[in-house]
């Protein structure tokens, strides 16, 4: 049986085929969302019938998740965030039963008991403090690439502090250490350290336990992920493409 993923978000919409039978991974790609979602999901599924020279009918059932996912009328059925990102997780790694994802609006605890069932999770959806959004915005004034700051923040060499948790303040206070000539690579070291405890509070809420998973395109940011790390005391483990587990798991949930 093949099913197919898609993952909706804010910033990329991520495409899964996953063939049932095999336990394997047919096709996978992501795309920038366009400003309209649709042409998105609609290039990305074109691409991969024709990668795969799938017939549209071979494929048993389509779910959709993430931001958009109400939008895409071919899909058969939509599914929380929460649970496309459980389904994926206990697929790559059915031993972790904590999920951390970090997306460009949002931000995600997931409890996964025993079973790799989900029993609780807290959700920010609000503040941009602990989203890739602040990470945008701090590449953004640096003037680099938001795919440069985890490298950059490696070599930092002094602790600095945000004193606000708004992003809105943050960038304030970042460009007056930018006018005070702090370092652009202690900068994002503060800028990691801000999200990392922004985290950590956020996960106050619920019971958690290791071993922690860190999914979404935010977890390529691999200073950010030894940040976090240090305020659970814990390792995380990464997927090797952690942006696309959200539609790994709408895949595998499509199965009827």
């Amino acid at each position: 049986m093949i099913t197919l993923g898609i993952d909706v978000g804010s910033r990329n919409t991520k495409l899964i085929i996953f063939d049932h039978t095999k336990q394997s991974i047919l096709f996978q790609e992501w795309i920038a969302t366009n400003i309209d979602p649709t042409k998105s999901i609609e290039q990305l599924y074109t691409k991969a019938l024709t990668a795969l020279k799938l017939p549209e009918q071979s494929i048993a059932a389509k779910v959709a998740t993430g931001y958009g996912r109400k939008i895409w009328p071919l899909a058969d059925k939509v599914i929380s965030e929460i649970s496309a990102h459980a389904a994926g997780i206990v697929w790559l790694k059915p031993e972790a039963r904590t999920i951390i994802d970090i997306g460009g609006q949002d931000s995600k605890v997931i409890a996964l008991d025993s079973q790799g069932k989900v029993f609780d999770f807290a959700m920010n959806d609000k503040c941009a403090a602990g989203t890739g959004r602040f990470l945008e915005m701090t590449a953004m004034r640096l003037g680099i690439e938001v795919s440069q700051l985890s490298d950059l923040a490696a070599d930092a060499d002094r602790e600095i502090k945000l004193n606000n948790t708004c992003v809105v303040f943050a960038e304030t206070e970042i460009i007056s250490l930018m006018a005070s000539k702090v370092s652009a690579t202690n900068i994002v070291r503060a800028v990691h350290r801000s999200i990392a405890k922004r985290i950590f509070s956020q996960m106050s809420a619920l019971t958690h336990q290791a071993p922690y998973a860190f999914t979404g395109g935010v977890a390529q940011n691999q200073d950010l992920a030894n940040c976090i790390s240090m305020e659970l005391g814990s390792e995380l483990w990464i997927p090797p493409e952690p942006e696309i587990t959200a539609a790994l798991g709408a895949a595998i949930l499509a199965k009827p």
